[in-house]
């Protein structure tokens, strides 16, 4: 049975072993990634987190209230006081106190909150722009290897086809041995390209279901083919891409690094500032007994303002304050060599993707070239114009350009995918 994947599908681990196959187009990969990857959760759990943190110190600058129950029983005691016997009654006293305190340090800890807050979210979306283009990755180097395996295997069967004609011929006297044996080191080697790029393959499945968040022994298939997705236009375009710094995510999080390097000064030189404090108290006292006329020493109501100012710390505060200013400088230097290392980088991509789509175009020549020249070989050698070593040379030749093709297939793809991620698109 067959599904295609749609939206937020998904299947367990127990249904799979009811021989599911899972069909992806490359958007519905890139769609369960974003919804089942474990990275990819542990970031927006990350999210969740700085929002809580955030909301702590938020929660600091509120009025907090709290409410207390006592019971006393002096066990029957009665104080003496100068031949006035009062007895000590037991008694319990219910009390409700509420109090705010306001500081400079916790206004900068709200807003480190918010820059943590807002570093999360902008990691998220890396995250998600990472884990995308991951997919992205892995699906093109599943097609193009699932290509190279059926380019070698049609080889094979060309190749077996002259072994098995040679071997008649050797039978019959019309070849030597020595030809067969030399055509059949090139099917041994052609059958062991193919076992190698099958493994490679697999493990390849095993990336893209380990990017999806699903079982090792879910069955795969890709539904679209890399002429469906490579867009060569689309790709060269990007060279013409006007690089906007405040768009890349890397930037975006040194940039708050530096906010909050900024802030974390703020915060230590707020350690010379005042802090005030106030609190309205009220408070119930019950005897338990017969206490009439007992002196009630609790007042109901009670209201405190306090309002401190550090005058000597020793030299801490004044050290604190100097390493955060010196942490501070030397996050500015790290935003000002991100900024230029982004502009090179940026360079440096266009070139990659420019040369890499050289390269593949020459290679691919390259490919059919040894191709045809693979089959006219195979041909002169059907009709004794050349010989078994021409064939393996010439089956050697076509393996190390399909090899080289399906290099140069990836290198373009990664470097426009390092070009996009760079970009933001």
């Amino acid at each position: 049975m067959v599904l295609c994947l749609l939206g937020g599908f998904f299947l367990t681990k127990a249904q799979v072993q009811d021989t599911v196959t899972l069909v992806l187009s490359l958007d519905s990969a890139k769609q369960v990634a974003m919804e089942h990857n474990r990275t990819l959760k542990n970031a927006s759990l990350d999210v969740l987190k700085a929002e809580a943190v955030r909301w702590q110190s938020i929660a600091s600058l509120l009025p907090q209230v709290t409410t207390s129950l006592d019971y006393s029983n002096m066990l029957g005691y009665e104080m003496d006081m100068k031949g006035i016997i009062i007895p000590m009654p037991p008694s319990g006293v219910f009390g409700i106190t509420t109090s705010i305190a306001i500081s400079g340090a916790q206004i900068v800890s709200a807003h480190l909150g918010t820059i943590a807050m807002k570093m999360a979210d902008i990691s998220q979306r890396q995250t998600e722009q990472q884990i995308g283009n991951q997919v992205k990755s892995i699906y093109y180097s599943i097609l193009v290897m699932e290509q190279t395996v059926d380019l070698l295997e049609q080889n094979l069967a060309n190749i077996e086809k002259l072994y098995e004609t040679t071997l008649k011929s050797v039978e019959v006297g019309v070849a030597e041995q020595v030809d067969a044996d030399q055509l059949s080191v090139q099917v041994a080697t052609m059958q062991t390209s193919i076992n190698a790029t099958e493994r490679s393959l697999e493990m390849l499945y095993n990336s893209m279901r380990l990017q999806l968040g699903i079982p090792a022994d879910y069955p795969i298939v890709l539904s679209q083919s890399l002429d469906e997705l490579i867009n060569f236009e689309s790709a060269l375009n990007l060279l013409a891409e006007e690089f906007v710094i405040d768009n890349n995510y890397n930037y975006q999080l040194v940039k708050e690094n530096t906010r909050q390097a900024k802030q974390q000064v703020n915060l230590n030189a707020w350690s010379y500032g005042p802090t005030l404090s106030a609190a309205y108290q009220y408070s119930a006292k019950k005897y338990f007994t017969n206490a009439e006329g007992m002196m009630n020493m609790t007042p109901p109501n009670a209201i405190s303002i306090n309002l401190s100012l550090p005058i000597f710390s020793s030299g801490k505060n004044f050290t604190t304050l100097k390493a955060a200013k010196l942490d501070y400088e030397k996050q500015l230097n790290t935003l000002a060599d991100t900024e230029e290392s982004l502009y090179i980088q940026h360079s440096e991509l266009r070139y990659n993707l420019s040369s890499a789509f050289e390269t593949y175009e020459t290679q691919k020549k390259n490919v059919e070239v040894t191709q045809r020249v693979l089959t006219n070989i195979s041909n002169k050698y059907e009709h004794g114009y050349a010989s078994s070593l021409d064939v393996t040379n010439s089956g050697t030749n076509l393996i190390t350009a399909q090899n080289s093709y399906v290099q140069a297939l990836l290198d373009l793809v990664n470097a426009q995918i390092a070009l996009e991620e760079l970009l933001n698109k």
